[in-house]
């Protein structure tokens, strides 16, 4: 006799993130909804069928839609993302990700699922006086986004505690890459990640801008942990399932465990492209630390998580692989 899949609330499930996990969940062997408003994910990243485009603000569609589909978990993606923005325009973070945020765990508290994979962010440690960063570094956000992110982790410690809603929170540090086979891939509007506007500088030949050349690193540049996006969206399937077998609420940090300079990602774009990469030196942006980089040994011990595309070289091959579809 078969038996019936888990059904899972992707939220956000038509962006970057969200879409590469929901093609990882279908091919598990889940039974996958997608919640997206589509204000920046895109219709083409989802399956048919399984698109519910709704806003999470919206409680009473969406506890209609839970208490319909009885699923048994949920892997919350949708917030908006880019920093600078959040800087300019923080009613419109908090609302998002905050208030968005709050209508779900609303709704699940009211309609049944009882775990949550929490999409966060290493912005929640501010900027940290060491790398590689630790779980139990201090949280000090410095700006809005980092700030709706920690919101949202103390809305789920208090909804364990009162309506028993356990929840894993991934604090995952510079997402990259696309899937292997480059169908799905960055579509960000505008684009702030460095690997696509790397290869945007290949494709169109206007410079990118290297903000700062001065800092205490091999080559000046600043470092970052880069993690391919299907190794991610791996881990939010583990922490899934670790949920979904009685495990308690937890945070982990995401990410390889290794740092590579903007110039280091710069002379991987030119290896896998065959081409220079035009590129300015700007002045240092306010806020950008030396280096960022993940301790995520307590992922790989506790969920038997371990990065398949680790390699740089691979990350920005698969990426290229997307680029070069010229998506629509």
């Amino acid at each position: 006799m078969s038996v019936n899949p888990r059904k899972i609330l992707v939220t956000g499930g038509a962006g970057y993130i969200g879409s590469q996990t929901v093609r990882l969940l279908l091919a598990q062997g889940y039974d996958v909804a997608v919640v997206d408003d589509l204000s920046k994910g895109h219709r083409h990243n989802v399956p048919a069928g399984k698109l519910y485009e709704l806003n999470l603000c919206n409680g009473s569609a969406l506890s209609e839609l839970m208490r319909q589909m009885r699923f048994d978990a949920v892997i919350h993606f949708a917030a908006f993302i880019a920093v600078g923005e959040s800087m300019r325009e923080p009613a419109r973070y908090f609302g998002n990700n905050v208030v968005g945020s709050l209508s779900l765990l609303k709704a699940m508290a009211e309609t049944g699922p009882r775990h949550i994979v929490f999409s966060s962010t290493a912005a929640v440690y501010g900027e940290p006086p060491e790398s590689p960063i630790r779980e139990d570094f201090p949280i000090r956000p410095v700006n809005p986004y980092g700030e709706s992110k920690v919101m949202v982790e103390t809305m789920l410690r208090w909804f364990d505690e009162i309506h028993h809603i356990t929840s894993v929170c991934l604090r995952y540090f510079n997402a990259s890459g696309a899937d292997p086979e480059g169908r799905l891939g960055e579509e960000h509007e505008p684009e702030t990640h460095l690997i696509p506007l790397v290869l945007r500088a290949v494709m169109t030949g206007e410079p990118i801008t290297i903000f700062g050349q001065d800092y205490e690193t091999p080559d000046g540049t600043c470092i970052r942990d880069y993690i391919h996006v299907d190794d991610l969206a791996q881990a939010h399937i583990l922490a899934l399932e670790y949920l979904i077998a009685g495990g308690e609420s937890d945070q982990f940090n995401v990410g390889t465990g290794t740092g590579h300079t903007v110039m280091e990602v710069v002379r991987a774009v030119e290896e896998v492209t065959g081409k220079k990469v035009p590129y300015v030196i700007g002045p240092r942006r306010a806020g950008d630390s030396p280096a960022l980089v993940a301790a995520s040994n307590k992922l790989r011990t506790a969920l038997g998580w371990k990065p398949q595309y680790a390699d740089l070289r691979t990350i920005v091959d698969h990426a290229w692989k997307f680029a070069r579809r010229g998506r629509r």
